[in-house]
């Protein structure tokens, strides 16, 4: 069955002429699933023998509703949704004054192991395809009341570990023609793969590119971050450098400051040079804490030390606002909590 949510307009074009249909029925039909129809009989404009073509031999996809929960302290609604192979994934919508953001999923797992997240826990299942994480902000949106503005690909996975499916999901939401959120309002996260930056450069999306960075320095990184051994923070810091003069994008180093582990005065020191060899933008995140981890976030005191160091040596960052705590907003907690509670029901 063709996945038609997956496909780009062009290729809905080819798909039309594959049916002895004509090219203009393509715009029609990327039209209706953009606005996030679930059965062909919605899509009123079409032949009703071309709606029969498509129903044998194309597909609709689709998200079921699993859990969701919504923050009494700042409106964040959080989705656990069933995808259509039993697997879940969770997406996030936030509240910000330039409008509604989703934080989506593009992974179900994650193989990259880092220390202090839940997404990890358990390893990889497999790749979101685009028709997936375009549901996440489909179905998203439709529950939440409002169009979604802005995208944040931070949620369960690593987007640079499935490459091909989340360039061509951005390429989907971008469209003027669907949802038409431009490149500048969407932010990619990754924990740092060097030959991923590179691709994604070559791509010139013009997006923002954040650094899951969390230390930097190569042995506490490496231990927070399987993904630096064999790579290290140098690599890292050419393949950002690298990015910036190929694009003229800043990228934003993501930060999570945990207690004892990466948030010293020589840290924030050294994290400030490194920002300012790359002209990066810091942002400092709160630590969420997960059950599985034995991680905390760190103290206040802590906190105003390792700015005060920033803020001497002129970098330029911000302290991220934490949204979500009370509803386990954090990449995964949502998803483990379902496993745990079916593993305990068979028993």
């Amino acid at each position: 069955m063709t996945d038609l949510k997956s496909l780009l307009p062009e290729e809905l074009e080819a798909y039309m002429s594959v049916l002895g249909e004509p090219k203009f029925r393509a715009k029609q039909i990327f039209s209706w699933l953009t606005k996030g129809v679930r059965d062909f009989d919605e899509m009123t404009n079409l032949p009703a023998a071309l709606r029969e073509k498509l129903r044998a031999g194309a597909s609709i996809s689709s998200l079921r509703l699993l859990r969701r929960r919504e923050s009494e302290k700042d409106g964040t609604v959080k989705y656990l949704w069933e995808l259509g192979d039993g697997n879940a994934v969770e997406t996030v919508v936030m509240r910000y004054s330039h409008g509604a953001t989703v934080c989506i999923s593009t992974q179900v797992g994650c193989r990259m192991g880092c220390a202090f997240c839940a997404s990890t826990i358990g390893g990889l299942v497999r790749s979101l395809v685009p028709s997936e994480m375009l549901d996440e902000v489909l179905y998203s949106q439709s529950d939440y009341g409002e169009a979604i503005s802005n995208i944040v690909l931070m949620g369960i996975g690593e987007p640079l570990d499935n490459f091909k499916n989340v360039v061509k999901f951005l390429r989907l939401v971008n469209r003027p023609e669907g949802l038409n959120i431009g490149m500048r309002h969407i932010s990619l996260s990754t924990c740092g793969l060097p030959e991923g930056i590179a691709a994604l450069a070559a791509e010139d999306l013009s997006l923002t590119l954040a650094i899951s960075l969390h230390a930097p320095d190569d042995e506490t990184r490496s231990k927070l971050m399987p993904a630096n051994r064999g790579v290290g923070v140098r690599a890292l810091e050419q393949a950002c450098r690298d990015y910036f003069a190929a694009t003229g994008r800043r990228i934003t180093f993501e930060y999570a400051m945990i207690d004892g582990v990466n948030d010293s005065e020589a840290q924030a020191s050294a994290l400030a040079a490194l920002a300012r060899r790359t002209r990066a933008h810091v942002n400092l995140i709160p630590l969420n804490h997960v059950e599985e981890r034995p991680f905390s976030p760190s103290g206040p005191g802590r906190m105003r030390a390792f700015c005060a160091v920033l803020d001497k040596a002129g970098t330029n960052y911000t302290v991220r606002r934490s949204l979500g705590g009370d509803v386990d907003a954090s990449c995964g907690q949502l998803r483990r909590k379902r496993e745990r509670e079916e593993r305990s029901a068979g028993q």
